[in-house]
């Protein structure tokens, strides 16, 4: 299973992972990906951040099987 990234920006990027990988796995793959230049760098989104809504910190990936997409901020 590949993990890739979805969206990216400046301040925030999205990203689509394996459903099993730990939180630390889902930073390291996307510090990895794409630096973010900051000291504590990629950020997973948690439930409570009015930037989700009502979306799950994990979203099942609608084409990818087994995947989630989950939103990080620098």
């Amino acid at each position: 299973m590949s993990a890739e990234v979805t969206k990216s920006g400046a301040l925030a990027m999205q990203v689509c992972v394996p459903a099993e990988w730990t939180d630390q796995q889902v930073k390291e793959f996307a510090d990895g990906a794409n630096m973010c230049g900051t000291e504590v760098g990629w950020q997973i989104r948690k439930v409570g951040d009015p930037c989700l809504g009502k979306d799950p910190e994990r979203q099942p990936c609608g084409s990818r099987a087994g995947h989630v997409h989950i939103m990080l901020d620098a």
